[in-house]
């Protein structure tokens, strides 16, 4: 079993940066692909970025592409989320999630952070 914890949230004026942060627990962090997504209210969840079990490989959604950096502190069974440029539009609920080795979608989420940018 994992459990996932997200902090960092709160309320930002638009094209400041928070960092996103995501405890894991279990001991096999380090063979998991992580994600972050977010929704927003009245949208569906969508995804943000994801990264390797290594960290050699990452993918954002276009909408943060250049803006967002996803990583991963594998000894601190840690992922992070450096959200740069904020906008209006980025404000919503965000959770990160593991994807298990073997696993072929993401088995496990975290309650979630709220970030809010104000204009």
């Amino acid at each position: 079993q994992v459990q996932l914890v997200e902090s960092g949230g709160g309320l930002v004026q638009a094209g400041g940066s928070l960092r996103l942060s995501c405890a894991a627990s279990g001991r096999t962090f380090s063979s998991y692909a992580m994600g972050w997504f977010r929704q927003a209210p009245g949208k569906e969840r969508e995804f943000v970025a994801t990264i390797m079990w290594n960290g050699g490989s990452t993918r954002y959604a276009d909408s943060v592409k250049g803006r967002f950096t996803i990583s991963r502190d594998n000894a601190k069974k840690m992922a992070y989320l450096q959200m740069n440029s904020l906008k209006p539009e980025d404000t919503a609920v965000y959770y990160c999630a593991a994807v298990p080795y073997g696993s072929s979608g993401y088995d496990y989420w975290g309650q979630g952070t709220q970030v809010t940018v104000s204009s």
